[in-house]
């Protein structure tokens, strides 16, 4: 049984890759644009990237399972700080569970009080819309709400 974690494997389209590759095969391996890769460098999610005798960026099978990774976890909403920590820890070895675990628990909680929030802006709408006669007549209680004369 292989001991590596399934997000270190290689998808499928990579395994008979030839490697180093360049940023934009790079890119699509990963599922993300090769300006979302030179950005994710810049702010230092990637290790520093080798580059061919030409000055072209040269990844490594190992760079595009991390712009994956930086993927998934930007797809799952994490910011990129917490990117930066969950990568860190991906790649310690000696890391505990109980340590992803927390960033992860605190994301879910974060994103539990953003839809709360959004569900009350929700409500909040769907009751002046519900006032708002939408005739040719000039009176608007959304507009009246957005002013700050309205419902509330």
């Amino acid at each position: 049984m292989n001991s590596q974690p399934s997000a270190r494997r290689a998808p499928a389209a990579a395994a008979l890759q030839a490697w180093p590759v360049p940023i934009s095969e790079a890119a699509r391996l990963a599922g993300v644009s090769a300006r979302m890769v030179r950005h994710y460098e810049s702010l230092g999610l990637l290790q520093s990237v080798a580059r061919s005798e030409g000055g072209y960026r040269q990844y490594t099978e190992a760079d595009v399972h991390s712009l994956h990774f930086i993927r998934r976890a930007r797809d799952l909403g994490f910011s990129i700080e917490e990117i930066a920590t969950l990568l860190a820890l991906w790649h310690d070895r000696s890391r505990t569970s109980a340590q992803v675990k927390r960033i992860a628990q605190s994301h879910i909680d974060q994103l539990t009080q953003r839809i709360a929030a959004m569900q009350a802006m929700q409500r909040t709408l769907q009751t002046l819309v519900g006032c708002c006669q939408g005739d040719d007549r000039p009176d608007c209680p959304i507009l009246d709400d957005l002013a700050g004369g309205g419902l509330t």
